[in-house]
């Protein structure tokens, strides 16, 4: 086995060159990858800052979905997947909100959350005690980090001390609370923690001399953020579902809706894939604003373990003869910074958002996700889950098979009452082009 040293100083094609040769790659391999260079070349610059050893761009689609009324206003919402469906699922479920009311939110707060772990063998009353002073220092230490955002409204909320004991012998930690505004915030938490651990080394260490100094372990922020909450509601008469039902009533169908969620609610593994689909609306929007979806989405399968059990984010209340269906999650972002300042993509979705502040994007996301949900339920309880879905995917696999512009046609009408697979496309094709 080789190993490369000074890889990540090397130029995009010397990079290139290396890796053709050891994996190899042939002529066509390398055409590729230096296609989706060459093709969006404007957006080198800022694209490949955004990651180490940049080779090249991988293309996903950036979509909209329009018909999105929130809060009173119409909205097309920036969406970026792979999957197929995700797009159409959200537009179903706009399309027919925007004809019930729309979709209401709210946000129950903002406060994101940095901890300072470290090991002191003494009691944690040694540090309560002096505890406004420590808090004192620990604040000044980082005031020249926050001026910019403290003009804006934002700044550290809360600094409090907590024995950890229950996790090993004289563990503890410090929280700190920050508003950050139109920010997430991660990079400048992580350097203010980093900052007020050396402060709070030397203050015990200063304050207690005769005892062995503290340890630090970790200083960093959490993406549990159970105090950036969003809550999203669409509510109609169950006699709107008229046009959504399918084969049932609009009663039978709001009673099934309710028992699907009622078994996301309490089984583990429903709860999963019910909640993945909320996510599925929710990821593609912060990838299309150059948010960071992974911490999003573990914050969030945090939050529906809130209660110490894992379950479904969203609720369904039948209150006489009204449909309410509601979502409520942690949702952690921001509207300026990192990629979302750096890359023009995310800026371009903003735009089309109408430059929306963080808190104002957290309602649009948390709109997306109960749109997506709402779109799979229904196809659940009414055509099955693969109807709508496989035949969006029949595209993908029509492109697969390098079907012409004819075939697709003709795939189309073929496939509008078939069950549709890789195998029957690929035999449908065969037929047809023999």
């Amino acid at each position: 086995m080789r190993i490369l040293s000074g890889f990540s100083k090397l130029g995009r094609t010397e990079k290139l060159e290396i890796i053709k040769k050891l994996i190899p790659l042939n002529d066509g391999d390398y055409k590729l990858l230096s296609l989706f260079h060459e093709n969006i070349s404007d957006l080198d610059g800022p694209v490949m800052d955004l990651s180490e050893n940049y080779i090249s761009n991988f293309v996903l689609p950036f979509s909209v979905a329009p018909n999105f009324l929130i809060n009173g206003r119409t909205y097309f919402v920036p969406m970026v997947t792979e999957e197929s469906s995700v797009v159409a699922a959200a537009s179903y479920a706009a399309k027919f909100w925007a004809k019930n009311g729309g979709f209401h939110t709210s946000i129950e707060g903002t406060v994101k959350q940095g901890q300072i772990w470290f090991t002191w063998k003494e009691d944690i009353k040694l540090i309560i005690k002096d505890f406004e002073l420590l808090k004192e220092k620990l604040s000044s230490s980082v005031k020249h980090f926050l001026e910019n955002m403290e003009k804006r409204g934002g700044g550290i909320r809360d600094i409090k001390p907590a024995d950890e004991g229950y996790i090993f012998k004289g563990c503890k930690s410090i929280y700190v609370d920050f508003e950050t505004i139109d920010s997430m915030g991660a990079n400048l938490i992580n350097t203010c923690l980093e900052t007020m651990s050396k402060e709070l080394v030397a203050f015990l260490t200063g304050r207690f001399p005769v005892v062995e100094p503290p340890e630090i372990i970790v200083a960093v922020l959490t993406n549990y953020t159970p105090r950036c909450l969003t809550e999203c509601t669409v509510e109609c008469e169950i006699n709107s579902l008229e046009s959504i039902s399918g084969s049932i009533t609009p009663r039978q169908f709001a009673v099934k809706f309710e028992k699907a969620v009622s078994i996301a609610e309490n089984d583990l593994s429903r709860a999963v894939t019910h909640n993945k689909g909320i996510f599925n609306g929710i990821d593609a929007v912060l990838i299309a604003t150059g948010n960071d979806f992974r911490a999003v989405e573990a914050g969030g399968h945090a939050f529906a373990a809130i209660d110490g059990k894992y379950g479904s984010l969203s609720h369904i209340e039948l209150k006489k003869n009204k449909f309410i269906f509601r979502l409520r999650v942690s949702i952690a972002l921001g509207t300026v910074g990192g990629a979302v300042s750096v890359h023009p993509m995310a800026g371009m979705a903003l735009k089309i958002l109408h430059m929306p502040t963080a808190t104002e994007l957290m309602q649009i996301v948390s709109a997306t996700g109960l749109a997506c949900n709402f779109s799979a339920l229904t196809s659940l309880i009414t055509g099955g889950i693969q109807k709508g879905h496989m035949k969006l995917h029949l595209s993908n696999i029509l492109t697969y098979y390098h079907a012409t512009e004819d075939e697709r046609a003709k795939a189309a009408q073929f496939f509008s009452n078939k069950k549709i697979t890789f195998s029957t496309v690929s035999a449908y094709l065969d037929s047809i082009r023999e």
